[in-house]
């Protein structure tokens, strides 16, 4: 089994979310003793934005330079890295009520008609269905009990959309919330976050149903 284990923060050790992408992978290893791992930091590796240069994927142009074969090269390898894994461990800051932007770019790299989806007469397909995606996503504030706060968030709600379109059914959260409003409430996400990653970490890998977790 391959697992893809990939952080966004850019906050180095002083970062929740990749606390928790830690535990998952060790929670997950633990479960499952025959996972390989590769770890993708998206703060150290990050992909350029797209650009004119980079759309080689989209429009189905062969590179006329160098610096094309070059950003051609790159989405090609992340692609191929998403494609091969079966587990993909992922964290996800709320940056601005949304992702951030170096995931985004990750994104929009593996986000290729033909690879990761593709459109049909009757709308589009998901192409890289059989995968299981956990998020571990925090929040400095509290989102999710409020109509007003899951209206302002479009962290969890953007993941499980394009994860979706891609044909992922088995999209899983560990949620820590509220780990900037003072250290007990840290605390308290944090032990809530760990039941979570135990939870998911004993279900097997590619279950339906599992995206309605929230």
């Amino acid at each position: 089994m391959q697992l893809l284990h990939i952080d966004s923060a850019i906050t180095g050790e002083q970062s929740v979310s990749r606390e928790l992408t830690k535990r998952i992978v060790a929670a997950w290893k633990a479960g499952h003793p025959n996972t390989a791992v590769q770890h993708l930091d998206l703060a150290v590796q990050a992909p350029a934005h797209l650009g004119a240069d980079a759309l080689g994927f989209r429009t189905g142009q062969a590179a006329a330079t160098e610096v094309q074969r070059q950003e051609n090269a790159l989405s090609e390898a992340l692609v191929s890295q998403f494609l091969a894994s079966d587990v993909i461990v992922i964290g996800a800051p709320l940056y601005n009520f949304t992702i951030p932007s170096q995931l985004k770019a990750w994104i929009d790299r593996i986000a290729q008609a033909g690879r990761t989806f593709k459109y049909t007469d009757k709308g589009p397909v998901g192409l890289a269905g059989g995968k299981t995606v956990i998020v571990a996503s925090t929040r400095g504030g509290v989102y999710s009990t409020s109509e007003g706060g899951q209206a302002m968030e479009h962290q969890e709600s953007y993941l499980k959309v394009v994860f979706g379109f891609f044909g992922i059914t088995d999209v899983r959260f560990v949620r820590a919330e509220g780990v900037g409003m003072g250290p007990d409430a840290k605390a308290l996400a944090i032990a809530s976050a760990d039941k979570d990653i135990q939870a998911h970490a004993s279900v097997p890998a590619n279950q339906p149903q599992i995206a309605q977790v929230a």
